[in-house]
């Protein structure tokens, strides 16, 4: 398979991890362009044979996606970061979380 700056068409790495990885980020950031990864641009990091995106002093206590390609990390990126945006399911459905917009 032909690689472009390391990466197979899969989208799997293939040699030094670093070369690639931030025009993959760019075109994904380009492609969506409303997303938090566009926003935020966590940092990027190659660990085994997984790409995590890292927004945060460590994976820790940071916001953190990870996935096997660097789209993959991204979209996980993603969807962590929503996810600490939105209210608890539970609260939701009890109403907790409307009661307590509507009485402040």
């Amino acid at each position: 398979m032909k690689t472009k700056n390391g990466f197979k068409r899969t989208g799997r790495f293939v040699g030094n991890p670093t070369l690639g990885a931030m025009e993959r980020m760019a075109l994904y950031c380009a492609a969506n362009p409303g997303s938090p990864a566009a926003a935020r641009r966590p940092q990027l990091l190659y660990r085994g044979q997984l790409w995590i995106a890292l927004l945060g002093p460590s994976v820790q206590e940071g916001i953190v996606g990870i996935g096997a390609t660097v789209e993959a990390a991204l979209r996980a990126f993603d969807a962590q970061y929503l996810a600490g945006l939105r209210p608890p399911a539970e609260a939701v459905r009890r109403g907790l979380y409307n009661s307590r917009l509507t009485s402040a």
